[in-house]
């Protein structure tokens, strides 16, 4: 196949997957309502409702210019073959293949942050603030951006290092041992970011002796839940809306509270959300999900490496040269199509798993107490009960909650 056939083919992909995006949208606004639909009464009231509904229209406009810039920005950067310029402005200066990938994706990121700046900033103080969830700081909010830069330079950086090498010496049989390597960082935070990642960004104390560790101690024991540290996270620090999650691997665990899900809800509701969460560690759901995830990386980088083979992937970009990194990011966009299958079976997957959790909250807890939680927790986080089916379809790594509440009543 030619440069210029992939070249279209890459643009094809490309405007395609922005067109089923934006539709996708589109078919969610049709399901918005001005009225309170009977489904919602005893969740929203008729007030509540319609600053859900202004929260929706608000965020879906927001998305067509910050998407609209995204697009015309990243075609501009493909039609006029700046990928390509990138590459040759680094060779002028750079030999090495490894140096070399660091740089291009560096400057890639670098440039994301900047162009990405003002629409995330508008986002968190205009838009957030606006409805009352917004609770950062702006030096807090400049201090998370370059934070994140900074950790993705540590954490990324030697990867795409070690994957170019890994590269350099094998030639396309690199997958195998790149898949090993990818792996073992999958592993690695899974074991290490509630300890060593959270802590930069906010501090976690150990859940206070009292009622509802009490309950929690109580609830543990009784369904075998051993081994478990309790901490509360300062989330508030940064929004009003509530979380709460769970971090297991080998003997340890930790469940970690948002203080801001322990504002909005009661004892026996916070222990009726943990008891979800532990059902999914009893029901293997998180080993389940790592093995999805192991399996999709190692399609991933094989159909990658079979991409190597074919020199006009990479000047398909522009390049005057064969670059791993052009080959890498051109096959990130012919692969969409595949990805959005991949995004959609671990939807339908992760799905399946939450109604598991929580019909082991029910046979281990409380199906009233989860219900008056998931009630608690949408209304005040303005959540969109109605979405679209196929946006739900596309998008919802778990059931609606009307969905949800109706299987709890079963």
């Amino acid at each position: 196949m030619s440069t210029g056939a992939i070249f279209a083919i890459i643009i094809a992909i490309f405007i395609g997957e922005t067109v089923l995006t934006k539709f996708l949208g589109y078919l969610n606004t049709t399901r918005w309502s001005d009225d309170l639909p009977k489904e919602l009464e005893g969740i929203y009231d008729s007030e509540k409702y319609a600053k859900s509904q202004k929260y929706e229209r608000t965020k879906y406009k927001f998305s067509w210019v910050s998407g609209g810039v995204s697009f015309v920005l990243m075609l501009l950067v493909l039609v006029f073959g700046w990928f390509g310029w990138l590459d040759s402005f680094w060779r002028a200066y750079i030999s090495s293949p490894i140096i070399l990938a660091l740089a291009f994706f560096g400057s890639i990121s670098v440039l994301q942050t900047i162009i990405g700046f003002p629409f995330s900033y508008y986002g968190t103080f205009v838009i957030e603030e606006k409805f009352g969830f917004n609770k950062m700081t702006k030096k807090l909010f400049v201090s998370d951006m370059l934070k994140w830069l900074a950790l993705s330079a540590l954490i990324w950086g030697p990867l795409i290092a070690l994957i170019v090498w890994i590269y350099t010496m094998l030639g396309t049989n690199f997958w195998i041992y790149a898949w090993v390597l990818a792996t073992a960082f999958s592993l690695f935070f899974m074991m290490f970011y509630s300890s060593l990642i959270v802590p930069l960004f906010n501090k976690q104390t150990p859940l206070e002796e009292g009622e509802l560790r009490d309950a929690i101690e109580w609830f543990a024991k009784k369904v075998w839940f051993t081994g478990t540290d309790i901490y509360v996270i300062d989330g508030s620090k940064r929004s009003s809306k509530a979380n709460a999650y769970f971090s297991w691997f080998g003997p340890k665990k930790r469940i970690v509270l948002f203080d801001t899900l322990i504002k909005d809800l009661s004892t026996e509701e916070l222990v009726a959300v943990l008891a979800h969460e532990i059902g999914h560690y009893k029901k293997n759901h998180t080993l389940q999900m790592l093995a999805m995830s192991i399996v999709q990386t190692g399609v991933i980088l094989y159909i990658f490496s079979l991409a190597l083979w074919v020199p006009e992937v990479s000047y398909a970009l522009w390049g005057d040269n064969q670059s791993f990194h052009l080959w890498a990011v051109a096959f990130g966009i012919l692969f969409t199509p595949l990805s959005i299958i991949f995004g959609m079976l671990s939807s339908v997957f992760s799905r399946k798993n939450e109604y598991e959790a929580d019909a082991y909250a029910i046979e281990n807890y409380s199906g009233e107490h989860l219900k008056n939680a998931l009630i608690k927790l949408s209304r005040n986080n303005l959540s969109n009960l109605r979405p679209h089916p196929w946006y739900e379809f596309f998008y919802y790594s778990h059931p609606t909650v009307l969905k949800r509440l109706a299987a709890l009543e079963k």
